[in-house]
């Protein structure tokens, strides 16, 4: 626990914590620069090259259930990891949901005529800063990248590539301008990082398959299942995602109850 706790603490330090700045710097500057509009169907037209699925698949990355169960193995591989990732995601849906009811900012859908830019789904009109996938993405990216050991971070660069889709799907299905994605970007970063101090605490030994905690996590997993099979996770083309999220999560919990018989337990 203590190598865990004093990578985590070493490496978020002054220069780690402004690197969101540039994001959020960023949106500040296309917002206040009269250039929300024009980002916004830069990007909502030249994304269309790639098909829907994609990026309703990419979305899927970062709804809170959809990407707890695509990192549900880690309970079971890096369970760490995966706490961290919980826990920069909790943090980060808090600040989102406060940040939403307060600014309660107009979608693209709520300002532009529905035909001036491409569109997936029923319109979204409010409550649009900060993007919740993308914080999200980026809040889960973070939390699993700064609790990895030191000498493996520098393998873990994918994880913000793949963030950074899921903030530009949610232009190109029309549910959020560039500044939103660019402030859940930021957000979601900082939950991460506080994410993985918070999880740096944490006993190895509370983390065992055995342990009362990843035990409830595994009934989580179950609970997520049901909702998997019996709603629709932001659009109809994922579904077959949502089954193999299934299988996923199932495969894990064998793995789990057969790591428990393997100890006797």
């Amino acid at each position: 626990m203590t190598e865990q706790k004093n990578s985590a603490v070493a490496i978020v330090n002054a220069w780690a914590w402004l690197l969101p700045l540039l994001p959020l710097g960023l949106a500040v500057a296309i917002y206040f620069g009269g250039l929300q509009t024009a980002t916004f169907l830069f990007v909502n037209h030249y994304t269309q090259l790639l098909p829907d699925v994609v990026w309703t698949w990419l979305t899927f990355l970062g709804n809170g259930w959809g990407i707890f169960a695509l990192c549900f193995p880690l309970l079971l591989l890096a369970p760490r990891l995966f706490v961290s990732s919980l826990f920069g995601a909790a943090i980060g849906g808090l600040i989102s949901q406060t940040l939403k009811l307060l600014l309660n900012l107009p979608r693209p859908s709520s300002v532009l005529p529905l035909t001036d830019f491409y569109r997936v789904g029923e319109p979204l009109l409010h409550n649009a800063m900060p993007s919740g996938h993308t914080l999200t993405a980026f809040a889960v990216a973070s939390g699993i990248y700064f609790s990895a050991d030191k000498d493996k971070r520098s393998s873990l660069w994918w994880i913000f590539v793949i963030a950074s889709c899921v903030g530009l799907s949610r232009n190109a299905l029309g549910a959020h301008w560039l500044t939103d994605v660019l402030a859940g970007c930021a957000i979601g970063v900082w939950s991460g990082m506080i994410g993985a101090l918070l999880s740096s605490y944490i006993p190895s030994a509370q983390l065992a398959p055995s342990k009362i905690g990843p035990r409830l996590l595994s009934l989580a997993g179950i609970g997520i299942t049901y909702v998997l099979l019996t709603q629709v996770l932001d659009s109809p083309l994922n579904a077959s995602l949502q089954y193999a999220c299934v299988a996923l999560i199932g495969i894990t919990l064998m793995l789990l109850i057969q790591a428990q018989k393997n100890k006797g337990i």
